[in-house]
């Protein structure tokens, strides 16, 4: 059984940034080991898992796994922590000709040479072995038998659809759960596959988008940070009564720090301020967006709580402590000679504070020494804010009352409220 109350998971995308939530995962099950003992093999502690992007592949690997939580914790760092590129796109010089060199030859001879050449490229990066790995770690097909063990309530991903231009959350859960829709935003009830796994994880311009048919309809799907501008949403009308939210880079910078002008922005520069767009923003204006109406219901009288469709939801957020784009500058070595050569095409090269176009790296960074060092960031983060994270989960409350109070959000489940 999963924990009570109903706890949600919420993983954010970010492509090789999502090693940190790894790390968190981690430091939770020792945590909860030291604090429950063998007992806390039984339960399940998230009953919904949502991911998108990169998380949604950690979101679906826990999910198929839940019968054994901390097995399936284990799993997945040994795959992030001894992680190669090359197990998720390929980055030899024959693959980089076929995929990198040929768009980037479609982008400066220009598209009609391709349409001659009927070699219209569809992605920088060829990620087959990504496929391959999903065969691996994540066996679908366990699902219907962790739901009838009710060891898990939902498993939600997302993807977005360049063909109607809507943002799709694709779910299934064990009990009847209704769709819903909003602007631009649409849930389907459907059998997750590995292409919902790809569709979501396909980068813009770096992987090849995914077919799906959502209601009978065949179209195109990227990735699932794009266009989504409710990323919490999800878990809450799966039902989830608290949420766990683990970020792929800080909420917010540091004030006072002092950024060095280079000059005019280099292509890795502009794509890797878009990618910061598409991955991390939305998730922080969400989570604003929930204290903001938090704040709000802690304003009304009780006769207006009671008209309300809004119910208050404790959220614990975790995100990097440090800048992840610091660390990947300190990593951009470690990447394949034939993927440095054709990002260092678009303005990547040099190593710490020189870098340039550290942000793009940090999401093509499949290496273990980068994903090793965001593993341990993410689980010291984690451990730091020990009486928080027991607060939260009711583990240990004799120790949770110890030592500082916990700064825990008691948020609103309203996410589609509009504020001024």
């Amino acid at each position: 059984m999963f924990e009570s109350p109903l706890t949600g998971l919420v993983l954010s995308g970010g492509g090789a940034r999502a090693a940190y939530q790894v790390g968190v995962l981690r430091a939770l099950v020792r945590l909860r080991r030291e604090l429950l003992g063998p007992r806390a093999r039984l339960r399940n502690p998230f009953g919904v898992i949502c991911g998108t992007s990169a998380g949604a592949i950690n979101a679906a690997a826990l999910a198929v796994h839940a019968d054994r939580f901390e097995g399936a914790v284990d799993a997945i760092a040994k795959v992030w922590q001894d992680f190669t590129a090359d197990q998720v796109y390929r980055s030899d010089s024959i693959g980089m000709l076929r995929s990198g060199a040929r768009w980037l030859t479609a982008l400066s001879v220009g598209w009609l040479l391709a349409r001659w050449r009927r070699a219209r490229p569809r992605s920088l990066l060829d990620n087959a072995p990504l496929a391959e790995l999903l065969e691996r770690l994540v066996p679908l097909e366990r699902l219907p038998n962790v739901f009838a063990q009710g060891q898990l309530h939902a498993l939600a991903v997302t993807a977005s659809s360049y063909t109607s231009g809507e943002h799709y959350t694709f779910f299934t859960a064990a009990d009847t759960v209704p769709p819903w829709e909003r602007s631009q935003r649409v849930a389907a009830h459907c059998r997750i596959t590995h292409e919902h796994l790809l569709a979501s994880a396909a980068i813009p311009f770096v992987f090849p988008a995914q077919q799906l048919t959502p209601d009978g309809e065949t179209a195109w799907f990227g990735d699932g940070s794009m266009r989504n501008t409710a990323p919490i949403s999800p878990a809450i009308h799966l039902g989830a009564q608290r949420l766990l939210i683990v970020g792929a880079g800080r909420m917010q910078e540091q004030p006072g720090r002092k950024v060095r002008n280079t000059g005019y922005p280099s292509l890795a520069q502009i794509a890797g301020h878009a990618m910061s767009s598409i991955f991390l923003d939305a998730l922080a204006v969400d989570i604003e967006r929930m204290r903001r109406i938090n704040r709000t219901l802690a304003l009304l009288p009780e006769s207006a709580l009671a008209d309300t469709p809004l119910r208050p939801v404790e959220a614990l957020v975790i995100a990097p402590s440090q800048r992840v784009d610091d660390i990947a500058a300190r990593h951009i070595a470690n990447l394949p000679r034939p993927v440095r050569a054709l990002l260092r095409g678009a303005g990547v090269g040099g190593e710490g504070e020189t870098a340039r176009g550290a942000a793009l790296a940090s999401y093509l960074l499949f290496e273990s020494p980068f994903t090793r060092e965001l593993m341990a960031l993410g689980e010291s983060d984690t451990l730091e804010r020990h009486d928080e994270v027991l607060q939260f989960f009711g583990w240990g409350q004799r120790d949770a009352r110890r030592g500082r109070q916990p700064d825990i959000d008691v948020t609103a489940a309203g996410l589609d409220v509009e504020l001024p």
